[in-house]
């Protein structure tokens, strides 16, 4: 008999904003739909819920219940990426992956005819588990007989769950509650009352009766609880990514050659991406060398885009700022990353502007061409009490919308150094003598402060007392004395 397994992500887009914000997990946590008061709680995390926090309630009225709730809005896109990039992990196990259209973190899978790769269900279900942990998800698997049972199985627990019969998978999954299930509240509502709390309890009732006072919904997941419907298994076939191989004849350790085969490869290669009506993401360039083996590098343009000279452009720029090969290359591949093409109109008349988006979005794809991938930072801020562990430097896929406001006072910008910088040793008198940064500089005219930093008993103790000094050169120098050490640091400067 076919086997059909369901995987569940639980709280899919909850998951996602906890990844993004772990700080969170101990607090209560919702996902909502926009970033405003009245925005609509879509997803709950449990102590949430223990508060009263459930969805379809508005942010507002939720943050009564749980004054310490955090809520932020995943956007959809960032599920539909993800939906489709644990589908592709999937498929290393089963080639039958299809992603629920209504759930999101919903998958089934097929599960037949593994006995001859894997020893036994178990052992293929502990492995795909333990895939998905690796990503850090909460996911359950119930490998049963059919499409309706196996999802209700999967909803209904945590972990694995292999069903050894029919009649084991059918029993289990009447006993589902009917709110582990995409059941819209307001009809769960009225079946609590009428005491239907199970999928079993909900097949015991008339169909008919069913789809006249609950719609056609209700009316669907009745004949799937019931058997009558059974949807079969539509697994998703992705088209694999174009992509070109060249194996060299003669091993080449020129920049120079690998731009010239690229741009022999590069317009077969673009136009099997306009027969499938889509645009290049990004360009994955694949080399083989003689004794370092494999290396790759991925070229992102400033958007997505079919023209050559776009692509070679980047590919040159990362050649080129190699300047030598570290070794001599065998074989060379390109790869794309596909988007589907949006509509683009431009405009009848050039905009005028003197700062052009697209210009400085082409700017950028060019640093990380030159300079790698993590050349494009910018700062994050971090919940710590040091300076330097205050932020972090974070990569950026696009420019953020400009938001002009109210022109502030000038403000001074204080540019640290990582790691600080030791000083010399301070003279007790205050503050004339002290040769901060040498003779050239002068020595300290003012000294304000100090300014006490304590804490990290919980890892390594801290107690630094901050100073800011101005010299005789004009430099405003942001200093500490650390106390564990007994020593100066220069941790930055104001200009």
């Amino acid at each position: 008999m076919d086997r059909t397994a369901c995987v569940d992500l639980p709280d899919l887009p909850l998951q996602l904003l906890l990844r993004a914000h772990p700080d969170w997990r101990k607090t209560p946590v919702a996902v909502v739909a926009d970033d405003r008061p009245q925005a609509e709680v879509l997803w709950a995390s449990t102590s949430a819920r223990a508060r009263g926090v459930l969805p379809g309630l508005r942010f507002a009225a939720a943050l009564s219940l749980a004054p310490g709730l955090h809520a932020a809005p995943v956007p959809s896109e960032r599920v539909t990426a993800e939906v489709a990039a644990v589908a592709e992990r999937l498929r290393a196990f089963t080639p039958e992956v299809e992603p629920s259209r209504e759930v999101p973190g919903v998958f089934w899978l097929g599960a037949s005819g593994l006995s001859r790769l894997w020893p036994s269900l178990t052992a293929w279900g502990e492995a795909v588990l333990a895939r998905l942990r690796e990503d850090a998800f909460t996911a359950s698997l119930a490998v049963g007989f059919h499409r309706f049972g196996s999802f209700a199985v999967a909803r209904n627990g945590r972990g694995l769950r292999v069903l050894a019969s029919p009649e084991e998978e059918r029993r289990l999954a009447r006993e589902t509650p009917l709110h582990r299930l995409q059941v819209n509240p307001r009809a769960r509502e009225v079946l609590d009352r009428l005491g239907i709390v199970t999928v079993g309890q909900l097949g015991a009732l008339p169909l008919e009766g069913v789809a006249r006072r609950f719609g056609p919904d209700l009316k669907r997941l009745h004949r799937m609880a019931s058997g009558e419907l059974r949807v079969p298994l539509s697994p998703e076939r992705p088209d694999p990514p174009p992509q070109v191989r060249r194996i060299l004849d003669d091993p080449v350790s020129d920049a120079g050659t690998l731009v010239a085969l690229v741009e022999e490869a590069l317009p077969s290669l673009l136009e099997e991406v306009r027969r499938r009506g889509r645009r290049v993401a990004a360009l994955h360039l694949g080399l083989l060398f003689d004794r370092l083996g494999e290396h790759a590098e991925r070229l992102r343009p400033a958007e997505a885009t079919v023209e050559p000279g776009v692509l070679l452009e980047l590919v040159r720029l990362r050649l080129q700022a190699l300047r030598q090969l570290p070794d001599r290359v065998q074989e060379v591949r390109l790869l794309v990353e596909e988007v589907a093409a949006g509509p683009r109109q431009e405009g009848l008349l050039p905009s005028g502007r003197k700062r052009e988006r697209e210009a400085a979005e082409r700017g950028l794809a060019r640093v990380r061409a030159s300079l790698g991938p993590h050349a494009v930072v910018r700062a994050g801020l971090m919940d710590a009490h040091l300076p330097e562990a205050s932020f972090t430097w974070e990569a950026f896929d696009r420019l953020p919308d400009p938001e002009p406001g109210q022109a502030d006072p000038p403000r001074l910008i204080r540019r640290l150094h990582h790691p600080p910088e030791p000083l010399p040793f301070r003279p007790k008198q205050e503050p004339d003598g002290w040769m901060l940064r040498g003779l050239d500089r002068g020595p300290v005219d003012r000294i304000v402060g100090p300014f006490v930093v304590s804490g990290g008993w919980w890892a390594r103790p801290v107690h630094r007392a901050y100073h800011f000094a101005e010299t005789k050169g004009g430099e405003r120098l942001w200093v500490y004395y650390d106390r564990e050490h007994r020593r100066w640091y220069l941790q930055g400067c104001l200009a």
